[in-house]
């Protein structure tokens, strides 16, 4: 090769580097332009994951399953009571050991899940109602029935702050990263800062909030009181589309696989396409046709909740089949939680139920006396639920 086809080679290879180093150069400033451009996305994946000791918020987690990974005995025994003084239909809480649950004494309660004694009491001013803890961040969240919204340090229970709503409150938290999502029956959905209750955005609906809101990958997911199922970013609060609920819903949606479902105030148990936006099936039972106001819980392609029938629901969760119903003695409003092939439900007549998920069949109940509207938390190999009658029961 002559001397000047070397250095005609060696200019193309040189041209060649620079468009590649160019064309590189491009791509990145593409890709930070593409980045800064989009609105953040507050994503749930890397802090939902469960833990056998801990069940941090109502439903347990973030898309609202009611499962539980930890392992519950066989054979359940009594190990603690707790009177807490007044009507509990708040769900406990379970983390780092603890039990958080409100009451109707106007309190929110810390109770050492081993030896079922108090740790702290935290006082709401007004009852807590159905409204149930959530905590992550060394914090404790919950709302009271005057419609404050309260933040308690969760070590030793001196409050935070608080932010009065202009109703009620029954929704129960979500923590998503630094934010905190809550509903009031003044028909808004609220997004706080953890640390210190600034207000981050809110979203009017057209009735009471009631539902918690499920969270998939920084989108929240609410059926609404005013018949209204919406999808909603927590980054700004925009709400990226709605679609119809079927009727009046106070049940909080659990989410699987870009599909919803939860039961309604028309007698329906309503299953949704995410990615569609329309209905893929609806249950409605035969003979019995009452509201469903239980959470449904999810496993294994099977969903299950309870409705004011009477009748604990088993359904397949792809046609929206009925593989099993229970019969209990009056309304079933407690959200069940599932564990260990087992499904763990209170009934308002008086009673804490063990059912067998594949079968339907009961293997275990427990007479509280007062009806068990509350749902139950699973966590450490033990179950913690509370009554109408102010008890709160630790079986393991």
């Amino acid at each position: 090769m002559t001397t000047f086809e070397k250095q005609k080679a060696n200019g193309k290879r040189q041209h060649t580097k620079g468009r590649n180093r160019l064309f590189f150069v491009c791509c990145l400033l593409f890709g930070f332009y593409f980045l800064i451009s989009q609105p953040v996305l507050i994503t749930n994946r890397a802090v939902a994951a469960q833990t056998a000791d801990a069940w941090p918020q109502f439903r347990n987690t973030y898309n609202l399953t009611g499962v539980a990974v930890s392992t519950v005995p066989d054979n359940l025994k009594l190990l603690w009571t707790f009177d807490a003084g007044d009507i509990i239909e708040s769900s406990p809480a379970i983390a780092n050991g603890t039990v958080y649950v409100g009451t109707g004494k106007n309190e929110l309660l810390a109770v050492d899940l081993q030896s079922g004694k108090a740790r702290w009491r935290y006082n709401t001013r007004e009852p807590v109602g159905e409204s149930s803890p959530a905590v992550g961040g060394g914090m404790v969240f919950v709302g009271d029935l005057s419609g404050v919204f309260h933040a308690v340090n969760a070590a030793d229970g001196k409050g935070v702050w608080s932010y009065k709503t202009g109703g009620e409150i029954k929704s129960s938290p979500v923590i998503v990263g630094d934010r905190v999502l809550i509903g009031s029956y003044d028909g808004t959905l609220y997004c706080f800062n953890t640390r210190d209750g600034k207000t981050l955005w809110t979203v009017k609906t057209e009735n009471y909030v009631h539902a918690t809101p499920a969270v998939i990958d920084g989108i929240a997911f609410t059926a609404g009181c005013d018949e209204i199922f919406r999808a909603i970013r927590v980054s700004d609060g925009k709400e990226m589309w709605r679609m119809s609920a079927g009727g009046y819903t106070g049940a909080s949606p659990v989410i699987i696989n870009q599909m919803a479902y939860f039961g309604n105030f028309n007698n329906e148990v309503v299953s949704l396409n995410l990615r569609t936006k329309r209905q893929a099936w609806l249950y409605t039972h035969p003979q019995r046709q009452f509201p469903f106001y239980s959470s449904a819980a999810f496993l294994d392609g099977k969903l299950v909740l309870g409705g004011r029938d009477k009748l604990v629901h088993c359904l397949n969760a792809a046609t929206g089949k009925a593989i099993w119903t229970f019969q209990t003695r009056a309304r079933v409003e407690s959200s069940p939680a599932i564990a260990g092939g087992k499904v763990y439900v209170g009934s308002n007549d008086g009673r804490f139920y063990v059912l067998d998920l594949a079968k339907g069949t009961k293997l275990w109940e427990f007479n509280a006396g007062g009806a068990v509207s509350a749902s139950p938390a699973i966590a450490a190999g033990r179950v913690v639920v509370g009554d109408q009658n102010g008890k709160l029961y630790c079986f393991g």
